[in-house]
């Protein structure tokens, strides 16, 4: 089941359709939040208490490499790693280094952001 994602230009949005999501029973387990700005990213997870895309959705192997990966092969890894194509990654991963934030759902049918 592929990934849905959508991406965002404000942080009060994304709290909101975080909310929403979870109202409609999404699991946490199922919610990650990437940004291309580190710190704005933990503040996004913090605040939100979605997950990062890590160790255990990657594997081990893969986290270590990210550590001498540059930042935009590192976010398109973590994309490819919980379903997204590498194109489309490539694609967000241009959207994030304009600022914007990506809100991802996996193991869902149908997500209504």
């Amino acid at each position: 089941m592929d990934p849905k994602y959508k991406l965002f230009h404000n942080d009060e949005t994304l709290s909101e359709s975080i909310g929403k999501l979870r109202k409609d029973g999404i699991r946490d387990d199922d919610i990650y939040v990437l940004n291309s700005d580190y710190g704005h990213a933990r503040r996004n997870r913090k605040s939100t208490d979605a997950n990062k895309i890590g160790v255990s959705e990657q594997g081990l192997g893969t986290s270590l490499k990210n550590i001498f990966r540059g930042k935009g092969n590192t976010l398109q890894t973590k994309m490819k790693e919980i379903g997204i194509s590498a194109d489309k990654a490539s694609e967000l991963e241009e959207e994030l280094d304009k600022g914007k934030t990506l809100l991802v759902v996996t193991n869902q049918e149908k997500v209504d952001f």
